[in-house]
């Protein structure tokens, strides 16, 4: 029997977990409450982080504690901050805009150079891995000739998946797209490269879904079970 902190809470998942499932006969007002209170409590979670671990471990304590440099470059950003604030009030909004902005760009630089230094430039270099294709191709074992079979499926795959995307074609007075018949065959491959990417996707993130529904059941019976 559990105690009584425990069966409220475990009361409370049942009725959530019961409210989501209701989904299942249609969008309908229980599931929309579950669907707010998720909500709700993450963004309470995601404020609590911020307030504590942004603004007052790095803004506000600062301001107190550090050196007299530290604290003239935190209020560059303790006056963004309070210029972003300004967005709640429709006459003052405008006020928010520059900080928004600077905002923005920040975050579209961070992730562009994100995606060319982890993802672009890794991925280029691994199916270009030209001295293990070298090596693959001096030494005859089988775990080179493996490596090398799996270098030549990357690389292909690559640029038959960037080919399809266009490349190399040519635009009749018709406004027809036409391209050799090489170039269509090798694009028609890279087609079948992104059903296989699509699919191991749509794959991974089902998979993910019904873990979610099992650790649920779950869940559920071993709440009677504990009765």
């Amino acid at each position: 029997m559990p105690g009584s902190s425990n069966l409220i809470a475990g009361i409370v998942s049942f009725l959530l977990t019961l409210m989501i499932f209701s989904y299942l006969l249609g969008d309908n007002p229980l599931f929309r409450v579950a669907v707010y209170v998720f909500v709700g409590v993450s963004a309470g979670y995601v404020a609590a982080v911020i307030l504590y671990q942004v603004i007052l471990a790095d803004l506000l304590v600062p301001l107190f504690t550090a050196s007299l440099i530290e604290r003239l470059l935190l209020i560059i950003p303790m006056i963004l901050s309070v210029l972003i604030m300004m967005k709640i009030s429709r006459q003052l909004s405008w006020l928010g805009s520059p900080a928004m902005a600077y905002l923005v760009g920040a975050g579209a630089a961070v992730a562009v150079g994100g995606a060319v230094l982890g993802t672009l430039f890794p991925q280029t270099l691994a199916a270009f891995n030209f001295p293990s294709f070298i090596s693959a191709i001096s030494d005859r074992t089988g775990a080179e000739a493996q490596r090398l079979a799996y270098g030549l499926v990357v690389a292909f795959g690559t640029i038959s998946t960037l080919i399809y995307f266009q490349f190399g074609a040519g635009v009749q007075q018709d406004g027809t797209v036409s391209r050799s018949r090489i170039v269509e065959i090798i694009s028609w491959v890279g087609r079948i490269f992104i059903a296989i990417t699509f699919g191991m996707l749509f794959a991974g993130l089902y998979a993910a879904a019904m873990t979610a529904l099992i650790e649920r059941l779950n869940f559920i019976i071993n709440f009677f079970g504990s009765f």
